[in-house]
């Protein structure tokens, strides 16, 4: 039987997200401190280490597919999913240990250790992440079930990123004080992460079900299925357009955002506290987010929280620097916009997936998310090469107190830059024909589809044979 709109009991939803949480422990981690780790700790030079980083996003960009259709093919008694959650959570852990562990070899020796190692961790990522996102679409197809699933992912995903901004400094500096050695202060700080995040997945594992009941297509699922996916899926290609920019202006607000403190308004002191901002909103209103999609619908509440990312955006070009009340009042309420779209955008993913399995026959769950995986990686990369460029155009120069025009440079980067890429993303937006109406008729089509396959199990198996 498929319960496709069985309500998901609050223990499952806790145990989904606590993969989130998992992830982003190590991801956080390896994404925050790993530079500095591999050039102040292990000895490694900046411009080997970044082209390291260049090399595996590349080898990121073509696995994230290959992986979402070697899900696509998985049939297991474990389910299509969850066996990679199962199977990849301890050598995740150990990688991740890896990583910050620091072999006595020659220069040579630990830039292939460094990349073996690295290239290792983002494999198995891969291979966690991609099937742990696309689990949703086999646990529920009730739409309200999916943004509460997604909301409470995200509050566990945010809470990981807190974890990591404040006390992974904090207790790899008492280790290696205790220890007297900081390479092993953080190597036994990725450790307890580590273990935490294998017992959060094999959580995950054990508290998920997948319930939908798949029938199998009469045609194999190929790499090469995906762009006939973006041919006849306009919500997937509008919601793809949107992962690009949305992650592409947290990126560069993230990464701009301590150049602004320190330097337009002179207080380095507040860094954490900017960032500190930049999550709070995720533990405050995504709670509510069910009940805020009940009540606006998708479309209003996309089109408010990215109305107000542009409003606490724009007024920090018009606020003086001084004036930190404000500063952070308005750092706040864009971050309230941008964690509120950012989080509801996922929900939105295993609609693109009904709809696409609607269209042509084909479920692509894990090769869609792999997709939607390459579009947000893709945006990270783009909000980190464009503050660059602009800095540089206006003449930033490091360690030192910055020119007017460096300084114009910086807050442009930080308000007006992220405002344009905002209005693009809700003008795309406006594009998503997938409204409540005609997705609970694609539901209602596809549980058809579904019933008369568990009728006629045997004789499908058998013609298929």
């Amino acid at each position: 039987m498929n319960n496709n709109h069985t309500k998901i009991s609050n223990i499952e939803k806790v145990g989904y997200a606590s993969g989130d949480l998992a992830c982003n422990l190590i991801f956080a981690t390896i994404s925050t401190y790993l530079l500095f780790f591999y050039t102040d700790v292990f000895g490694l030079s900046p411009a080997a280490v970044g082209t390291m980083f260049l090399l595996v996003r590349v080898f990121d960009a073509i696995n994230d597919p290959i992986m979402g259709s070697l899900v696509d093919k998985t049939n297991t008694r474990f389910g299509r999913f969850r066996p990679y959650i199962l199977f990849g959570a301890i050598p995740f852990a150990v990688l991740s240990i890896l990583c910050f562990t620091t072999p006595d070899f020659s220069d040579v020796g630990k830039l292939i250790y460094a990349y073996v190692t690295y290239v290792g961790l983002s494999l198995i990522y891969t291979i966690i992440n991609v099937p742990y996102g696309a689990l949703t679409t086999a646990m529920t197809r009730d739409n309200h079930e999916v943004v509460s699933l997604t909301s409470v992912r995200m509050v566990f995903a945010n809470i990981g990123g807190l974890i990591v901004a404040f006390f992974v400094p904090i207790l790899s500096e008492f280790l290696g004080d205790r220890t007297g050695n900081v390479a092993l202060g953080w190597q036994l700080t990725m450790a307890s992460l580590g273990i935490i995040g294998t017992l959060l997945l094999l959580f995950t594992f054990a508290s998920t079900k997948e319930r939908i009941v798949i029938p199998p297509s009469s045609e194999k699922i190929k790499f090469t299925d995906l762009f006939e996916q973006f041919r006849v899926n306009r919500p997937l290609v509008i919601l793809s357009i949107f992962f690009v920019i949305t992650f592409g202006v947290q990126s560069i607000s993230n990464s701009v955002g301590i150049y602004y403190i320190t330097f337009n308004v002179g207080r380095s002191d507040l860094v954490s506290w900017w960032g500190l901002l930049g999550s709070l909103p995720a533990l405050i209103v995504l709670p509510l987010l069910p009940k805020i999609n009940k009540l606006l619908g998708k479309r209003k509440l996309l089109n408010i929280s990215i109305s107000l990312s542009m409003i606490g955006l724009l007024a920090l070009w018009f606020v003086p620097p001084t004036n930190i009340g404000l500063v952070l009042f308005f750092r706040l309420v864009a971050a309230t916009g941008t964690v509120t779209a950012g989080a509801y955008m996922w929900a939105l993913v295993p609609e693109t997936i009904e709809y696409g399995t609607y269209k042509t026959g084909k479920r692509m769950s894990g090769l869609i998310y792999a997709a939607i995986g390459f579009c947000f990686k893709f945006g990270m990369a783009l909000g980190g090469i464009i503050p660059g460029i602009v800095l540089t155009k206006f003449g930033y120069v490091a360690n030192q107190a910055q020119s007017p025009e460096a300084l114009k440079g910086i807050l442009i980067t930080a308000t007006i830059i992220p405002v344009v890429l905002l209005v693009l993303s809700m003008i795309n937006m406006n594009f998503y024909n997938l409204d409540e109406k005609k997705f609970a008729n694609i539901v209602r089509e596809l549980n058809n589809r579904d019933k008369v396959y568990l009728d006629n199990k045997e004789e499908f198996q058998a013609v298929n044979r």
